[in-house]
């Protein structure tokens, strides 16, 4: 069953509040009605050739028709980290770094304001994030 725009446009906009408040010193590298985007603030060499990239890649989040996902990279990690930080968010984790959400009630906002805080902590400890 697909969303209606207006629930569709509730949760996105609920997951971008709580990402545009990691800007800066996060970096935004999207900004559109469909998505939103953002990375570290430190370049950093990637993937096998090295080649280095502006920021690495922190979370998104995006609209299809039937869901909004939201990326997070930092619990691809180490997801151990985040289980007592957000346990009612974890419910939607589908794979390793993707959160899929069909309703408003599944994002408990201060519990998606503490992961993304653990998540910039590991940035920073990883060196993806200027001090």
């Amino acid at each position: 069953m697909a969303l209606t725009p207006d629930i569709r446009e509730a949760i996105f906009d609920r997951l971008k509040a709580s990402l545009k408040k990691q800007c800066p010193p996060m970096v935004c590298t999207k900004d559109t009605d469909a998505c939103f985007e953002i990375i570290g603030n430190a370049p950093v060499p990637y993937g096998s050739t090295k080649k280095i990239v502006p920021g690495m890649y922190f979370a998104s989040a995006v609209t299809h028709n039937d869901f909004v996902s939201f990326h997070f990279m930092p619990i691809y990690y180490r997801q151990k980290d985040y289980a007592g930080v957000c346990p009612t968010l974890l419910k939607s984790l589908k794979g390793k770094a993707c959160f899929n959400f069909k309703k408003v009630e599944q994002i408990d906002t201060k519990e998606l304001e503490t992961m993304l805080a653990t998540g910039g902590k590991a940035w920073k400890k990883l060196g993806y994030m200027k001090k």
